[in-house]
């Protein structure tokens, strides 16, 4: 448990009722919020000393600071994140044309197991706050010069280490509080959020009518084929999963992407096409095809890219809406989880 809570977890709403209370003049509450969607500690926010002291004796300074960057020969960015208690976690910033999708962690770790995924390697550790997972996101902001009126990051994707869906609550308030008018105001539409398919939470998540991407990770055909590599599959099959997406499309209007990993010798020859085909065919549904980032810790192997376009090739004749994700940041361990695992080993070694 953290000894301090974090600033950023608040609303602007329970912000002001803070200050408030403090007996402090209510424009305070807008100077410190504004600065904390500046990405600014505390400490360096322009408000009287004694505000800060009293704050600073209850919440943390910096919940979420960066503590090394990679930069990838294709402009990717990758951050090692540091934790008031000492956690790390990880994030990458993608550069496109039309704009910069940062990736987000919602927990340090994950417990559900994925076989292709480095986060998974040494369990959960704890849940993130909304304020932590909101923090990635000022921090890198702020490094590249944006504000809440011209931001830097556009889009975000809840695809790093941990599962969104199993911090439901914290992952809901952060939704609520990067959508703020307030405050940073990322548009619903303009983030995904991946699951590996907690069912039970994809409904709650419908009902919450916050309108984001949905993002499955399916990676496989049937249920048999995807126990191999998702233990999840064994407690949600995928009929229920697809009668949770209807659901989502009922709720929100968006249309939900499956993600399907390409790995080797495991589900992506012609008889998995057609099974996917089959599958989703007549749904409002996109299929994100992504060359497998190799894990060293685990024995599955990528197609060659040629073997990806074929499958590809498969998908659209059979009248799937279908893409490749384009490979970005292999260079500097683009994979989720690659980065802190390789940090973890090197200080443990020390």
């Amino acid at each position: 448990m953290l000894e301090k809570k974090i600033l950023q977890d608040l609303s602007y709403t329970q912000l002001s009722s803070l200050v408030e209370s403090l007996g402090e003049k209510k424009f305070r509450a807008e100077q410190l919020y504004t600065g904390l969607m500046q990405g600014k500690p505390i400490s360096k926010i322009n408000v009287p000393k004694q505000l800060k002291d009293r704050l600073l004796s209850e919440y943390v300074d910096e919940p979420v600071k960066i503590i090394k960057t990679f930069k990838s020969t294709d402009g990717t960015e990758k951050y090692l994140f540091g934790l008031y208690d000492g956690n790390v976690i990880e994030g990458v910033l993608m550069k496109y044309k039309y704009g910069n999708t940062q990736c987000v962690s919602t927990q340090v770790g994950c417990r559900m197991g994925c076989k292709f995924c480095a986060s998974t390697l040494g369990g959960l550790v704890r849940n993130l706050t909304s304020g932590e997972i909101l923090s990635q996101v000022l921090v890198v902001n702020a490094l590249h010069g944006g504000s809440t009126q011209k931001r830097e990051v556009t889009n975000l994707v809840l695809m790093g280490s941990g599962e969104p869906l199993d911090n439901y609550d914290e992952t809901l308030k952060f939704l609520q509080n990067v959508t703020a008018p307030q405050g940073i105001n990322i548009s619903a539409r303009n983030i995904s959020l991946s699951t590996c398919g907690i069912v039970p939470k994809i409904y709650q998540l419908a009902d919450a009518e916050i309108p984001v991407n949905l993002t499955i990770s399916l990676h496989q055909t049937t249920d048999e084929g995807r126990a191999r590599t998702m233990p999840i599959a064994k407690k949600y099959t995928i009929s229920e999963i697809l009668k949770a997406c209807e659901y989502y499309f009922e709720k929100t209007g968006r249309r939900y992407i499956f993600e399907y990993s390409l790995i080797s010798g495991e589900n992506c020859d012609a008889e998995h096409a057609e099974g996917l085909i089959k599958l989703l065919s007549g749904r409002p549904c996109h299929v994100n095809l992504i060359r497998l980032n190799e894990v060293k810790e685990r024995s599955l192997k990528s197609t060659t890219q040629k073997q990806a376009y074929t499958f590809l090739g498969l998908l659209e004749r059979g009248g799937l809406s279908a893409t490749l994700r384009r490979q970005i940041g292999s260079d500097i361990g683009g994979a989720c989880g690659q980065l802190r695992a390789s940090y973890l080993d090197d200080n443990n070694q020390e």
